[in-house]
């Protein structure tokens, strides 16, 4: 199954069920998103993509944003308009190296702007998630993608043998990893998976397994493990990644 085609099919039943917690033990932070609140995101995010910045099947995205409830707007979005993604781990390891080159949009953190502007990726378009004032250069995300609708334009359909990342592998291929990784942490449909961000930082563990297996993810960065029991008992928590 197609990254498209899994997204799409854990939405529709249900468009008030919790599909993704955030937690920043850090800041305090909890955000909690339904299946129609995580929907719209994508959803902006693909209107920005698409109908803002003319992009579409085969053009090229990088992004460097943190596991993060609004990470998963924007990566569901882009796979949503067509657009291939190369997502760079958040780890200062991962950074080591400017992303693959050249790209059509570019998505980074405030937090990671300085690593970009050493290097920066060739992008015809660039947004800044957490700014306060967006380098010259430099859009505000969440302000532009919010000028679009929440409510998923149709698009040309994709076909499962389209690249979903710049390295050339296919819908399919990541439908097929995100199940086996479901599989093997043994998640199943209501299932409800905690996952600590900075140990597994990979989209397939923190956002296409659980979707895969229409579980819903608590997404944890800075993670307190002292928190850690009573988190487990009061959401519900049945398999974790930590």
């Amino acid at each position: 199954m197609s990254l498209p085609a899994l997204f799409v099919a854990a939405l529709p039943a249900e468009p008030d069920r919790s599909v993704l917690t955030y937690y920043d033990d850090a800041t305090g932070e909890r955000t909690e998103l339904t299946v129609r609140q995580l929907s719209g995101w994508a959803a902006r995010t693909a209107g920005l993509l698409h109908d803002g910045c003319g992009l579409g099947v085969g053009d090229r995205a990088a992004v460097s944003l943190p596991p993060h409830w609004l990470t998963a707007g924007v990566l569901l979005g882009a796979w949503a308009a067509g657009v291939t993604v190369s997502y760079r781990p958040w780890s200062a390891a991962g950074l080591e190296h400017s992303p693959p080159q050249p790209f059509d949009v570019g998505v980074v953190s405030a937090a990671r702007l300085d690593s970009w502007l050493d290097s920066p990726p060739p992008a015809r378009h660039r947004f800044v998630v957490g700014a306060q004032r967006p380098r010259p250069g430099y859009h505000d995300f969440v302000a532009t993608a919010r000028r679009f609708s929440d409510s998923l334009p149709s698009y040309a359909p994709l076909s499962w043998t389209d690249a979903a990342t710049p390295d050339g592998t296919t819908y399919r291929q990541w439908g097929a990893l995100a199940a086996e990784v479901a599989a093997q942490i043994g998640l199943r449909a209501g299932d409800r998976l905690l996952v600590d961000g900075a140990s597994f930082e990979q989209p397939v563990h923190w956002l296409l397994a659980p979707l895969a297996a229409g579980a819903s993810v608590v997404v944890c960065a800075h993670l307190d493990r002292a928190r850690l029991d009573a988190r487990i008992l009061a959401d519900g928590i049945t398999h974790t990644l930590l």
